[in-house]
This record gives C-alpha cells, structure tokens and sequence, in this order.
C-alpha cells in the first residue's frame, strides 16, 4: 500500500469486489483521511465497521462532494454504472482522480461523464481479489500522471498485483484471459475430479486431490523462476504417467487450441458488450 497521502476516499459499492477492496484498505493502510462507502444496501459488515468509526456510510455522496486530493472509486455493476454515476458527477469537483473496476465500461464513457481533464483510470480485477490474491490490470487516460498511477497501484495492490497497460483496447484480452480465467480453472478441477472418480476414486478425495495439485502447481509456477514448461518437462519423464497423460493432452495442440477457442470467444464477446 502506498504512502502518499490523500483526502477522502470515496467507494462507490461495496458487493464483492468493492468489498474485497475495502478490506484491503483496512487491513494494509490506506493514505485517505476519510474512507466514505456510498451504498444504499449496506451490510451488517459495514454498519459494525461505521460504529467502530472506521468508515463512514452513506446512501449518497455528501454535499461537500468529491474533488482535489480525493479519489473515486466506483465498484458498480456495468448494467447500474449509468444510474450510479448520474448523482456522483453532480457533486464531483476538479482534481478528483476516478477509479473504475467495473467490466465493460470505457474511459470515454466516464469523460463523458466527469470530463476530458480528469483523471480517471480503468481497472479489471479478477475474482482471486476477493482473498487478496487477485491480478489487476489498469490503464489510464491523458489525464493520468505519475503521481495518479502511483496512488492507485497503492490501492489496487491491496487485493493482489497490479500490471499496466498503455492500449485500452488490450482490455478485452485481459478480460478474456484473467477476468474470466478464475472460471476455466474451476472447470478443470471438475473434470480432474470427475476423471478421478471415474478411475474409482471416492468424489470427496478426488475433488481435494484436483483442488489442492492446481494450488500447489499454481503457487510453484508463481514463485518459481523456472518457465513453465520447465515445470512442466521436470516431472514429465519419458515412457512414464506424465507422459502418457501429456500425449492427450498436447497431442495435436489439444488443449492449447481449445484454450485459444476459449479466450477467443471471450474476448470477442466483452468486444461485443463494450460497444
């Protein structure tokens, strides 16, 4: 979490990931004076934590609004963004830098909404952030300066790592293949799963032998400095399991063309979305 300090810090929504981000301000530090969480559905969670006078909640940004040293984030739903953002802009003031980590919603839709000269940034989380192991990717506007990207890379790292790109239309791509990937890999615990019980394994031992090898593989692959087909030829030995397991897998490009089929068809349909 970075360590600059700024004004207020206002979050728009607070379902799961709005949520998961809050969390993370909290337990890490946040730079803001003032944490505000506007949401007309505020949970049990956060009336505790507006009693303890951690936060404060509200159903509407304050009179005094958002503006110089104060940072937006809004953590809404793509298909309520329009709703949302319609009182927000009222009471949003010159120097407020937004923060987006809604899907599908593009930067010139909030200049649209906030203006040409403000800073706003667009950012995809994905659904590991809600146990602070997400990976997000962000891209700003001309706004966007240093001292901007600094802050929110602060707050975004509170839910995992953060990378930048400079083409927002690479978004569609991020989408495709780390917002949407949380789902493929649960899909292929399930098949291992079922492929074990198949071999006579009981479903309960087979669901924590899947569950627990893509753990592990996952962290050796994010910590290791090996590539991963590295990993991948270090415990494939020839004429063994492995390998008999890789020939289906790998043999004709099987599952990398599926893979591509897959993240193909994502990326084309957050295109369609997104216009």
């Amino acid at each position: 979490m970075t360590d600059q300090g700024f004004g207020k810090l206002v979050l728009i929504g607070a379902g799961k990931m709005g949520g998961a981000m809050l969390d993370g301000w909290l337990d890490k530090g946040c730079g803001a004076r003032v944490i505000e969480v506007v949401d007309p559905g505020a949970s049990d969670e956060l009336k505790v934590l507006a009693k303890a006078g951690r936060i404060t909640v509200s159903v509407a940004i304050g009179a005094d609004g958002v503006g110089a040293g104060d940072v937006l984030v809004l953590a809404v739903k793509p298909q309520i963004m329009a709703a949302a953002l319609a009182p927000v802009t009222k009471v949003a003031h010159a120097g407020v830098l937004v923060i987006s980590v809604a899907a599908g919603t593009s930067l010139k839709s909030f200049e649209d909404a906030f203006g040409k000269e403000t800073a706003i940034i667009r950012a995809m989380p994905n659904l590991p952030a809600s146990i602070g192991l997400g990976m997000t990717v962000a891209v700003g506007n001309a706004g966007v300066g240093e001292d901007e990207r600094a802050l929110a890379t602060g707050l975004l790292e509170a839910v995992g790592k953060v990378a930048w790109i400079q083409d927002e239309a690479q978004m569609d791509a991020v989408t495709a293949l780390s917002g949407s990937g949380p789902a493929y890999v649960f899909h292929m615990i399930e098949a291992m799963a079922k492929a074990g019980v198949a071999e006579g394994l009981a479903p309960d031992l087979a669901l924590e032998l899947a569950t627990e090898t893509v753990r592990g593989a996952g962290v050796l692959a994010a910590t290791s400095d090996l590539a991963p087909g590295t990993l991948r030829e270090n415990v494939t030995s020839p004429g063994g399991t492995t390998q008999a397991a890789l020939d289906v897998l790998m043999g004709e490009g099987r599952l990398e063309k599926l893979m591509m089929e897959a993240v193909t068809a994502a990326a084309k349909r957050s295109r369609e979305l997104g216009s």
